[in-house]
């Protein structure tokens, strides 16, 4: 929002401030910053609080040394390194890391302010519960026994799946590792995080497409792009640092830089070609693109000949999207979509970025599959300045991803299946029986007997139905009774309204974050409540993974501030309540308080089993010796040119393949044959068999330079080196490891000595083997993406034509799709209601809300609304309007008017919370810990809607209707 804003801080009233002073006075930033206690108040506010930090004063701070500690910025995915200068412990100032190769010197709104998220005042200070209606200050001894108790009794009452775990992208990976093992030790696998809600549908269809759900390039590779197609996404705002690599690659090598979006957001006030298209209508869009590319020739034949399987079922559907159809659709002209597809086609290799505008759709697996299949089509995979960049928006969304913090897998996507739970029960060194005893049984639809253990646990977009929805029509014993919220603001969810209602069923709601976000104010109850201060990051250490599958390690720049706790210090603490902490760190060192788990050692446990996805060869050691040495690498290629990481790629991005003694570099292009495995190159994984219908899907010819094997072929396993006679060339350690699996049928994921990887490389080969990409998922509903309407539609028309999914049950839960769209809400509800993110603020908000400096930028929450809707409407620019959405959810904010949305289309940000259908909540915070800014959440008129494949929400395409306040 381009508005003048106030020369003061925040403008709301806010409840007991150690700013209130200052908050009231009109003053500059210097003023501000001189007089607001951000060197004295909110160091007052920790020594009251029996904090470790004491006051600095001039004298000392001109005499003391101050040292610089590096950490990564804690909100979106570019990992900007962030310098943070300190003195006495105290953390006196920051600077952008200038050598890290991710941010260059750079830093966006909320990277220059992270030092306020801290030592914010607004934070949790100690342990609280909610009793008879107040908030109570309680210590973290009775906090652990009196929820641990009641977990315990529900357990005994209703079974560990009673108990839900909600886990977060904001802890490190060694905290997201012991987050997903600790669920398993109390037997659930109802535990999830944020990326269920923004980037799952990415995962499954990139993943089933050719075979890893991440990023394949990375940031700086757009250096190398001859064009970039951004189609959902909004780096502008929502990675603003990303756009300093998208622009570079603009300018210098002549890019066209295409936008298609339904909004015309700051990205695409830089594209070349902006593409306005009609929400939730994706898949439409890039088949009218490669309508043009097919009809004239363009794609890349000899590609998709050896490398693409499916490719004669895609030309079929998109034979169906004739520049007519498309523009019916999608309201994109043919003609334009006709050059945008020139663009393409004459300027390769070309990279195609997206983000949440691409995936929160009820078919967004369908979209992430399309974009994939533009790429396999124009040959833009496997090269340099080729690739899906897909842009992460939480700092280590990525990485806690990967280590499994999902209700779908363990860690490093092995699955649930007993060979998965074998495995990581060999890393773990856990009796199989006992872990299994931990899980409950629940009868399946065939009368037999199933252990929980090997079933997909509901996801967090549904944890609202495993508390409402009937249990007689859920795949477990009884519904959710106890919900711990774990650095998740619940405000990013739709179904604001009736979040509220499963909240008050609860028996009990545990609240762990640095902030008291949106779940301790949103319900109306008086107890049953727990708020624990977790530390943030830069009160710990421990590595981080970025959107491009580097890895990074932030030192500890203070010590916890407050009463609060670093995340892995309370998994010890509830462990040791639940009486298997000596289980669970029977192979990690313990710190002195013979609670918290080692971070290095943790690291190491989990390099000892991620096999699959490569987080092996990146020792603690390895990492830390990138983070010291960052100016040695190369700012476009992120490889070390000499010092002492020569020839590694920034980060080791993974795959960083066997163990961290072979050094292999990791993998900065996935899939780039033009190099040699073990300098980075991989083929296409071969992960879904060797034929289909009778065809080949093992690549055609083509392998990795250097590979002794020179044609497709399948994943390793201990045969297949013993049929090629390469068994030879293992170790006598390493032949008796796989024998302690399963011999002969040891597979290359599961081999703990990682001796099957290691020689198949030795060979030249990719240990996951040689296959084509697949243009077609046999395994999903739609195995060749197609349109269809989203649930809550305005185009009648459409729907005949374009249907949603019949109505079924997954994840544990009934999903309506079909009983949905039959119903006509489009004469009440005719505006498509979408959201996005906003520069100044990230995810629920919580934390950006509560920092002054941000709060400062933007005051307001908002609905963008097209100049001839407004009119019609009788809106005002900045007037109070209702958004009222389909199932009875309503928000009161401030209209902008504005052209950035075309006409029947709004669009809300979804950062703010603190109001609830025009009523604010500010009463409700408890004293000192309530944001500087509130707002409605347009989550509160968001509805209904879930992918086919993942549950990811929807939250692009809705209805609404508009009305003057």
């Amino acid at each position: 929002m381009l508005r003048k804003k106030t020369n003061g801080v925040a403008r709301r009233p806010q409840r007991t401030s150690i700013l209130s002073d200052v908050a009231t006075a009109s003053v500059d930033r210097r003023a501000f910053l001189r007089g607001s206690g951000l060197a004295i108040g909110g160091l007052t506010a920790i020594a009251a609080t029996g904090g470790t930090v004491t006051q600095a004063n001039a004298a000392t701070a001109a005499t003391g040394a101050v040292e610089l500690r590096k950490s990564v910025c804690t909100h979106c995915s570019v990992g900007c390194t962030v310098v943070a200068e300190v003195a006495d412990g105290v953390w006196t100032g920051q600077e952008p890391g200038w050598d890290s190769p991710f941010n260059l010197g750079a830093h966006c709104a909320k990277g220059a302010s992270v030092r306020e998220h801290a030592h914010g005042e607004r934070r949790l200070k100690y342990p609280m519960k909610k009793e008879n209606g107040e908030w109570v200050r309680i210590s973290w001894e009775q906090a652990i026994e009196e929820v641990g108790d009641k977990m315990m009794s529900i357990r005994d009452e209703s079974g560990p799946d009673s108990v839900y775990w909600l886990g977060s992208a904001k802890h490190n990976n060694e905290q997201a590792y012991l987050f997903r093992k600790f669920a398993a030790y109390w037997g659930t696998n109802n535990v999830d995080h944020q990326a269920r809600i923004c980037h799952s549908t990415t995962v499954a269809g990139v993943a089933n497409t050719w075979g890893y759900g991440a990023m394949t390039n990375s940031y700086n590779d757009i250096h190398k792009s001859k064009a970039i197609f951004i189609i959902g996404g909004n780096p502008a705002e929502a990675h603003p640092v990303s756009l300093l690599h998208v622009l570079r690659a603009k300018e210098q090598n002549n890019a066209p830089l295409i936008v298609c979006d339904p909004r015309f957001t700051r990205t695409a006030a830089h594209a070349d070609e902006y593409v306005r298209f009609r929400p939730g209508t994706d898949v439409a869009l890039v088949w009218g693109i490669l309508w043009h590319i097919f009809e004239n020739g363009w794609e890349d034949k000899e590609f998709i000949r050896t490398r693409v399987w499916g490719m004669d079922q895609i030309r079929e559907e998109v034979a169906n999207w004739t520049p007519e159809e498309v523009e019916r659709v999608t309201g994109a002209p043919g003609s334009q979509l006709r050059r945008v597809a020139q663009q393409l086609a004459n300027n390769r290799p070309g990279t195609v970025i997206w983000c949440m505008g691409g995936t929160q759709h009820t078919n967004g697996n369908n979209n992430t599959r399309a974009y994939c299949i533009l790429q396999l089509a124009l040959g833009n995979m496997g090269t340099a300045g080729g690739g899906t960049n897909i842009f992460r928006g939480h700092d280590n969304v990525q990485g806690a991803t990967d280590l499994g913090v999902l209700s779908h897998t363990l860690p490093g996507y092995y699955g649930l299946s007993a060979g998965a739970w074998g495995h990581w029960g060999r890393v773990w060194e856990e009796d199989a029986d006992w872990l299994a005893g931990q899980f409950a049984k629940t009868t399946g639809a065939d009368g037999k007997e199933k252990s929980l253990q090997n079933l997909t646990g509901i996801p967090v977009s549904r944890w609202i139905d495993g508390i409402l929805e009937d249990a007689d029509n859920m795949d477990q014993p009884n519904n959710v009774r106890a919900m711990v919220l774990w650095g998740h603001a619940p405000n990013s969810q739709t179904r604001q309204t009736e979040m509220k209602k499963a909240m008050e069923m609860l028996d009990m709601l545990v609240v762990i974050d640095p902030y008291p976000t949106v779940s301790a104010i949103l319900h109306d109850r008086t107890d049953g409540v727990y708020l624990l201060p977790a530390a943030t990051q830069f009160e710990t250490y421990g590595s981080v993974t970025a959107s491009n599958r580097s890895i990074q390690w932030r030192e500890q720049v203070v010590d916890p501030l407050f009463e609060s706790k670093p995340d892995h210090e309370i998994i010890g603490l509830f462990s040791k309540k639940f009486g298997f902490h000596e289980r669970m760190f029977r192979n990690i060192a313990l710190e002195d308080d013979g609670i918290t788990p080692n971070i290095e050692d943790t690291t190491r446990e989990f390099n000892r089993g991620m096999w699959t996805v490569g987080y092996t060869g990146q020792s603690p050691e390895r990492i830390k010796l990138h983070m010291e040495n960052q100016h040695t690498f190369d700012r476009t290629t992120l490889q070390a040119i000499g010092g002492p990481a020569d020839g590694d790629y920034y980060g080791m991005p993974w795959p960083c393949w066997g163990t961290p003694e072979m050094k292999h570099p990791g993998t900065p292009n996935l899939y780039d044959m033009s190099k040699p495995v073990a300098e980075g190159g991989l083929t296409f994984r071969a992960r879904f068999g060797v034929e289909r219908d009778g065809d080949n899907l093992l690549a055609e010819g083509v392998y990795s330079v250097g590979s002794e094997i020179q044609d497709g072929y399948p994943e390793f396993t201990m045969q297949m080196l013993m049929d090629l006679g390469w068994d030879g060339d293992l170790t006598d350690e390493e032949r008796a490891a796989i024998d302690a699996v399963a011999g002969a049928n040891t597979n290359w994921k599961t081999d703990l000595s990682g001796g099957i990887q290691r020689v198949a490389i030795k060979h030249g080969c990719a240990p996951f083997g040689n296959a084509k990409a697949r243009a077609v998922v046999w395994t999903f509903p739609d195995p060749v993406p197609v349109h269809r309407e989203p649930l809550y539609t305005n185009r009648r028309d459409l729907v005949a034509d374009y249907p949603t999914y019949e109505d079924r049950k997954f994840y544990r839960l009934p999903t309506m799709y079909a009983s949905i769209q039959k119903q006509d809400f489009s004469k009440d509800y005719p505006i498509i209601l979408t959201s996005g993110r906003l520069v100044e603020y990230e995810g629920g908000g919580d934390e950006t809300r509560s920092n002054p400096w941000l709060a400062e930028l933007q005051q307001d929450m908002f609905v963008e609304i097209n100049p001839r809707d407004a009119n019609n409407l009788g809106i005002r620019d900045g007037g109070q309007v209702w958004v009222e959405g389909p199932e009875g959810g309503k928000v009161k904010v401030m209209a902008m008017v504005t052209q950035r949305v075309g006409e029947g289309v709004a669009f809300m940000p979804f950062h703010f919370g603190g109001h609830f259908q025009g009523e604010d909540l500010r009463s409700k915070y408890p004293d000192g810990a309530d944001p500087y800014v509130l707002g409605e959440s347009t989550n509160t008129a968001q509805t209904y809607g879930y992918d086919s494949v993942t549950q990811m929400q929807e939250t692009k395409a809705t209805l609404c209707k508009i009305s003057v306040a």
